[in-house]
């Protein structure tokens, strides 16, 4: 029932209870802010309920067992290693359980009000929240806006019965025999590689020349070795027609030079990116927000809407959908409104894929400097010739470096290999904090890890390595 006529006074209003919005909202907190949070959903977003989180614990799940059933190349002899499914989803709801809670007592214990409902604005200053039970109006000095984003759902392939998307795919009842995957790209060569580390014959449809077409060629022309090495199909300059379902299989038809193709398979997961969430019953359409073509909030460099007190952050606004990238706006946004200087400064936010192996990058690719007009020193080093890789039985990937030539200075970095999604932080820090290849070659790396690749690999750029023949 509705709660009075009479709006109730909060200081700031947060739409969206993901890794943007809740750390937004706990930041406003710890700054004096009297916050309210609403998701119609569940507390941590899509990113720790059918997102990042899940999704990594599956890959784990995966690499566990490849891992088991490799073990011989150690010594040691494993025999009827099985995957028991339903305790592999235990483990995924586990973690994601344990996370989502974990959120839910910071909120609770930064005093924050946690709706589970919907929002509605009736105008600049007022909205309604609400779900089947209450919708109360609140006043709001503040708002911000951070309703993250959903699949992209293609008419062609409606989701439903043997049609997934990233979120069907992560609680699949079985694990299929057969699974056909259309997009090459983060999202569909992750789930798809976890698939076919258990078993699954995969069959990837990717419209670029290339899988993960944002990477560079060096590294997913690794992750496409190992895919095929796994006996996963990847049709590339693929364009996917259409989708025939029974209640047992999806057979897809696809174009690939000229001629149209089928592949049948017990699961079609259609992966084509994500669709900002900006629609709907929200009501922006009433507060005249300014907004691209493509359904994005236009924001200034301190994530302001064009409504000077109302702010958006995450999948919503320009750039990259990361969660990483929607935590650091979340903290913009919440110290700004509480009055510090704060601004969004994109020097470099890290891409990473994890797949097998993982794919790290951050700052300007080598041509991409090349186009900025620096004159650009490359170090590249190998894994295989570390001795902390080789203990791990790891016999592919690199570190790469790109510099300035003319004063040292780091400008990006690529990683290919295990560990690459924790390795490339020391080298966003290097970029963030203006560091030299002198720098990085100056600190004392332990050994033996591989984060002396990233040495090796500056000193090779130096030209003067030690693990390495000069040339």
């Amino acid at each position: 029932m509705v709660v009075g006529d009479a709006s109730l006074d909060i200081d700031l209003l947060v739409i969206g209870a993901g890794p943007g919005g809740y750390v937004a909202a706990i930041r406003a907190a710890q700054l004096g802010q009297n916050v309210l949070v609403v998701d119609k959903q569940y507390v941590g977003g899509v990113c720790l309920n059918v997102g990042c989180i899940p999704s990594k614990a599956l890959i784990s799940a995966s690499h566990q067992y490849e891992s088991i059933s490799h073990a011989s190349d150690f010594g040691i002899t494993a025999s009827d290693v099985k995957v028991e499914w339903s305790k592999v989803q235990e483990f995924k709801n586990g973690v994601v359980k344990k996370l989502t809670g974990g959120v839910a007592s910071l909120l609770k214990a930064n005093k924050i009000q946690f709706f589970a409902g919907e929002v509605m604005f009736i105008n600049e200053n007022e909205a309604r929240v609400f779900n089947d039970q209450e919708a109360p109006r609140y006043r709001f000095k503040h708002c911000i806006i951070a309703t993250g984003s959903r699949p992209i759902e293609l008419k062609a392939f409606p989701y439903g019965g043997r049609i997934v998307s990233s979120t069907e795919a992560l609680s699949l009842p079985e694990i299929p025999k057969s699974l056909v995957v259309i997009g090459g790209g983060y999202i569909g060569i992750e789930l798809g590689q976890m698939y076919a580390k258990f078993g699954t014959q995969v069959t990837i449809i990717e419209g670029s020349d290339s899988i993960l077409p944002g990477f560079d060629s060096d590294m997913s022309s690794l992750v496409a070795k190992k895919l095929k090495a796994s006996k996963t199909e990847i049709v590339t300059g693929a364009q996917a027609k259409s989708a025939a379902q029974t209640d047992k299989d999806v057979t897809v038809t696809y174009t690939v030079n000229g001629e149209d193709k089928q592949v049948t398979a017990d699961y079609l997961l259609v992966t084509v990116g994500r669709r900002p969430n900006t629609d709907g019953e929200l009501g922006l359409d009433l507060i005249n927000l300014k907004m691209t073509d493509r359904g994005l909030i236009e924001v200034d460099d301190q994530c302001r809407t064009s409504i000077p007190h109302i702010f958006a952050i995450g999948d919503i606004i320009a750039g990259p959908a990361l969660a990483h990238k929607a935590m650091y706006e979340g903290r913009v946004a919440a110290e700004v409104i509480a009055g510090q200087p704060s601004k969004i400064d994109y020097k470099c936010i890290p891409l990473v894929v994890f797949s097998d192996p993982e794919c790290s990058s951050v700052g300007y690719s080598e041509k991409e400097a090349k186009e900025k007009g620096h004159n650009v020193k490359v170090g590249k080093f190998p894994f295989n010739i570390n001795g902390r890789a080789l203990s791990l039985g790891v016999k592919e990937g690199f570190v790469k470096v790109i510099a300035d030539a003319d004063n040292g200075l780091v400008l990006g970095a690529q990683i290919a290999g295990i560990e690459a999604s924790n390795m490339i932080a020391e080298l966003g820090l290097a970029i963030e904090m203006g560091a030299t290849l002198e720098d990085i070659a100056l600190t004392i790396h332990a050994h033996p890890t591989l984060g002396e690749i990233v040495l090796d690999a500056t000193e090779m750029a130096l030209g003067h390595p030690i693990h390495a023949i000069s040339k």
